[in-house]
C-alpha cells in the first residue's frame, strides 16, 4: 500500500496531526467535539481524572475518565470547514498507521457526539430545552467535496425539502443520518428533529442587519417542512458536516444541543451559561455508561 505524503498527512515533531496537535494513543475511542475552547474545560472539569490537555489555536482537547469510560473533548470552533479538519483528523488518529503513513488493515469506529447551542425552528421547542439531530441537513458545501451517497430515506427527505423550500441561488442541501445506536441512548428529556446546518450565522440563516436576503422567507420554509415523521428542531452550524463525514468514515456520530434562541417565539435564554452546564451534566451522565 503507498504511503500518504507528508504534504497529505501533517504530522509534526512531536509525532501529533497537525490542526489538532494529538497522538494516536492521546486519543479515547468516545470522543465530544464542542464548539467553544473554553467549553472544553467546561467538560473535563467533571471528569474523575485528566490524562492529558492539549491547544493548538482554536483547538482545544483533554482526555480523561469517568470512571472507567475514557474520553476526549475537543473543540471544533465554529463551521463546517473546521469539521472538516476535525473529523478528518480523528480518523486519521484511529485509523492510519503514522509510523508507515499507510491506512490500517482493520478499521476502528469512534463515537463522536457533539454538545452544542443552537437556535429552535418550532415554537414548542423552549428555550433551554436539549434537542437530538435525528438527521443533519446541510446547506453548505462541504460533503459536495467527498464521494458521497444517500439511502433511500435521506434521499425522499432531500426531495421532499428541496421541493418546500424552493431555495434560490446555488444552494444545493444534502442529508446525513446520525447514530441510531447512540441515538437510542438520549430520549427521555429530548427532543428529535432534523438539525440544519448553515455556513454562517447571519444570512445563511435569515438573519438581516443591513443585507437582504436571497431567500427571505428561510426560517419560515423550515419551520413548515414535514417529510414523513420528521419535520426541522432547530438549526446551527456544525451537525451535517460531522454526520456526513461520520458516515463516510464508518464513525458512530450524534447532535445534541441545547436549545439558547427560539427563532419562532423570538426569544432567548435567559441564562445561556447555565444552560450548557444543564446540557453538559445530563449528557456525560449518559455518555459515561454507554
Amino acid at each position: 500500500m503507498n504511503s500518504i505524503a507528508p504534504s497529505e498527512l501533517i504530522i509534526n515533531s512531536r509525532g501529533a496531526v497537525y490542526h489538532i496537535d494529538l497522538r494516536p494513543e492521546e486519543l479515547a475511542d468516545t470522543v465530544i467535539t464542542v464548539g467553544d475552547p473554553d467549553r472544553v474545560e467546561k467538560v473535563s472539569k467533571h471528569f474523575d481524572s485528566i490524562e492529558l490537555k492539549r491547544q493548538h489555536r482554536e483547538f482545544v482537547a483533554h482526555t480523561g475518565y469517568i470512571g472507567k469510560k475514557r474520553i476526549t473533548v475537543i473543540s471544533t470552533g465554529i463551521g463546517p470547514d473546521n469539521i472538516d479538519i476535525v473529523i478528518n483528523e480523528l480518523d486519521a488518529l484511529k485509523n492510519i498507521d503514522f509510523e508507515t503513513r499507510t491506512i490500517k488493515p482493520e478499521l476502528s469506529s469512534l463515537q463522536i457526539i457533539r454538545l452544542g447551542t443552537s437556535g429552535a425552528l418550532q415554537a414548542d421547542i423552549p428555550v433551554d430545552s436539549f434537542v437530538v439531530g435525528t438527521h443533519g441537513l446541510g446547506l453548505d458545501n462541504l460533503l459536495h467535496y467527498y464521494r458521497f451517497y444517500n439511502n433511500p430515506e435521506e434521499e425522499q427527505i432531500l426531495k421532499n425539502f428541496i421541493a418546500h423550500t424552493q431555495l434560490s441561488g446555488n444552494i444545493q442541501p444534502y442529508v446525513a443520518t446520525g447514530s441510531i445506536s447512540i441515538m437510542k441512548n438520549f430520549v427521555e428529556g429530548f427532543y428529535h428533529g432534523i438539525t440544519v446546518t448553515c455556513p454562517g450565522f447571519y444570512g445563511p440563516q435569515g438573519r438581516v442587519l443591513r443585507l437582504g436576503l436571497a431567500n427571505p422567507g428561510l426560517v419560515d420554509n423550515f419551520s413548515s417542512f414535514a417529510s414523513g415523521s420528521h419535520r426541522i428542531s432547530n438549526f446551527e452550524m456544525e451537525t451535517s458536516a460531522i454526520y456526513g463525514l461520520g458516515k463516510l468514515l464508518g464513525h458512530h456520530c450524534l447532535s445534541v444541543n441545547v436549545i439558547v434562541a427560539n427563532r419562532i417565539r423570538k426569544e432567548f435564554s435567559k441564562d445561556g451559561a447555565l444552560a450548557v452546564e444543564n446540557l453538559i451534566t445530563k449528557a456525560l451522565s449518559i455518555i459515561s455508561t454507554i
